[in-house]
């Protein structure tokens, strides 16, 4: 089985509000982290890696299967973070869980 290792990895929780009285919805884990080496042929070393919604999670043996069918192998200490959905797409553009909070806490008007 072809898997991707990753390094520096984040479990990230991802959650949504139907409205503005609604709290907050979980909608599922995913992982954020570089690439070290890929034998799918899909990531160069060093790439940034955001997963479908991770299926099985066995931290102890360091392994994740994603809904989409991948296999990724967790390469030392990781840790976790949430962020809303809104968020999300930054995620998969490749901002950390930490670069999109100190966006969200930028007010608005500071790029205007």
């Amino acid at each position: 089985m072809a898997t991707t290792t990753v390094y520096d990895w984040i479990i990230v929780s991802v959650y949504d509000r139907y409205d503005r009285n609604d709290d907050n919805t979980f909608v599922g884990k995913v992982l954020y982290g570089f690439v070290l080496d890929d034998q799918t042929y899909r990531f160069a070393p060093k790439d940034y890696v955001t997963t479908s919604r991770i299926e099985k999670c066995d931290l102890n043996r360091g392994i994740i299967e994603t809904h989409s069918g991948s296999v990724y192998v967790l390469q030392g200490a990781g840790t976790k973070a949430k962020i809303d959905f809104r968020d999300f797409e930054l995620l998969r553009m490749g901002y950390s869980p930490l670069q999109i909070s100190k966006l969200n806490s930028v007010p608005n008007d500071i790029f205007h």
